[in-house]
């Protein structure tokens, strides 16, 4: 009997589809995603379900648009909805989770994996008990902190073999070393990084420099391509007056570029464990969604410009057959579950809908190249909806009440125009989307138009803050210092020194 492959997942969070150095990045530096490109397959035109976390996990894990789950933001998952991972655990196989999955609102939920080392951003888990044993439990923010800072380069509080990039590395090592040998597994190694904040350890934190990063694209009508959704995301992440300082957003994507590379060398740690056995291994890599980087103008995601939206995608097949190959054909993050869905031999019979991504090996084979993927974020009044082909683009902010067409060239850039071509992808568009009564996106045989809601004029309205918690309970510590009044008695330490806690 032919043994069954193993499969291992690789899963950065917010890493653009153009960091690369084997796709045509000449700045960054990533030797084993570039070996991967040279013995796998590239989908060159691979697109995510929802940019934004939760929602593209999801349909990652269940292969289900969010249209069909509900999960179309940071929302609750369907309880219900059955996961490539349960799928994978039925069939025999032994299936471990490592670091962020972002299950939601039960964090601590399997979805199929057997055991797990949780890792997730503002939880509890077993990467903070880790920290505690080595005597970091202090660290209040170990990813990096949020809010002012969330997208200004910062400096690890921990060393590089500590950092949690490091650490989704050790435990999946550990799973290799230790897993039962007489089933096939499933492993899903999971990082938080490059999601800002833009941390790196040292040595990482100098990998790169500010003078060698590129600047963004700004094309001079760059706020044409705006979206409510991007000015909301550029106010509360603090950079929507920051436009025109190039010095920033180089130093910006200088510190995201060392965040891709750490990972990087993590992931060679990881497939220089398996040995021999990564022959029989089908190797996935990719990432849940992609980063504006000042694109537009922009930071983060959520939007449906191409580099929020379009992600890398690399498999390496066990054979050697379709080494080196780049496939254009339009793919999307949930042809993942639906390979390991037909490896399982498991169709879901779960009454959440019928399953619409592709096997990869059957798109790396040349199957399906007249496919079109959807990506969705928000729903209603604040619908943002894509439909693409691989070649042409539309999408539409219900917000804005505003459509766009492209022609997509092989980097990022998208070109507008208004075609025969494109007119097609916004027909299936709105038969796809209009499909969905709960979204009331399409009234008739057009974009619904909503109310629209003012923009408040304060510049600071929207500006939030993500503080660490046990921050308040150190700041209560030292407020006697502050608050005391001191002022007229200067020139007596005492007073001062009574003040203080």
């Amino acid at each position: 009997m032919k043994k069954r492959p193993n499969v291992l997942v690789f899963l950065t969070d917010q890493q653009r589809a153009d960091t690369i150095g084997g796709l045509g990045n000449g700045s960054i530096r990533t030797p084993v995603l570039d070996r991967l490109v040279d013995e796998g397959v590239a989908f060159t035109r691979a697109y995510t379900p929802s940019p934004v976390c939760v929602p593209a996990r999801c349909s990652m894990a269940t292969g289900l648009y969010p249209a069909q789950t509900g999960c179309w933001d940071n929302f609750a998952m369907p309880d219900r909805a059955t996961s490539y991972m349960e799928a994978l655990s039925s069939a025999g196989y032994q299936t471990h989770g490592v670091g962020k999955m972002h299950f939601t609102p039960n964090f601590r939920r399997s979805w199929g994996f057997e055991t797990r080392d949780i890792s997730e951003e503002e939880e509890h888990g077993d990467y903070q008990a880790f920290l505690k044993d080595q005597g970091y439990g202090h660290v209040l923010a170990p990813h990096g902190l949020r809010g002012d800072y969330y997208y200004m380069p910062q400096p690890s509080q921990l060393p590089a073999e500590l950092h949690e990039t490091s650490w989704v590395a050790d435990r999946s090592i550990s799973f290799l070393e230790e897993r039962d040998r007489t089933r096939p597994f499933l492993l899903n190694c999971h990082f938080i990084k490059p999601h800002p904040p833009f941390e790196n350890p040292m040595p990482w934190s100098f990998l790169y420099r500010m003078e060698e990063m590129d600047k963004p694209y700004l094309p001079d009508d760059f706020r044409e391509y705006q979206s409510r959704v991007n000015i909301l995301q550029n106010r509360y992440k603090y950079k929507d007056r920051a436009v025109g300082d190039d010095l920033l957003w180089r130093s910006m994507k200088a510190a995201y570029f060392g965040a891709i590379s750490f990972v990087d060398y993590q992931i060679g740690r990881v497939l220089k464990s398996l040995g021999p056995e990564i022959d029989n291994t089908i190797v996935i890599f990719s990432s849940d969604h992609g980063e504006m980087m000042g694109d537009y103008g922009c930071v983060g995601k959520r939007c449906m410009l191409e580099a929020a939206t379009r992600i890398p995608l690399l498999v390496r097949f066990p054979g050697s057959e379709r080494a080196g190959l780049k496939v254009d054909t339009a793919a999307s993050l949930i042809d993942i579950s639906k390979t390991c869905f037909d490896l399982a031999g498991v169709i879901p019979n779960d009454g959440m809908g019928e399953r619409q991504g592709c096997n990869l090996f059957e798109l790396a084979d040349g199957k399906h190249r007249n496919r079109t993927v959807f990506s969705q974020f928000q729903a209603k009044w604040m619908g943002n909806y894509m439909a693409t082909d691989g070649k042409h683009k539309f999408m539409y902010s219900a917000a804005d009440d505003k459509k766009w067409s492209f022609e997509l060239c092989d980097d990022l850039t998208e070109i507008p125009v208004d075609t025969s071509e494109t007119d097609k992808v916004e027909t299936v568009a709105k038969v796809n989307f209009g499909s969905y009564p709960n979204l009331e996106a399409i009234d008739g045989a057009n974009w619904r138009q909503h109310e629209a809601i003012p923009w408040p004029e304060n510049s600071d309205y929207g500006l939030l803050r993500q503080d660490p918690s046990g921050l308040e309970q150190m700041l209560e510590e030292i407020r006697p210092y502050y608050n005391g009044d001191t002022r007229n008695q200067k020139d007596n330490l005492k007073a001062i020194f009574d003040h203080m806690p």
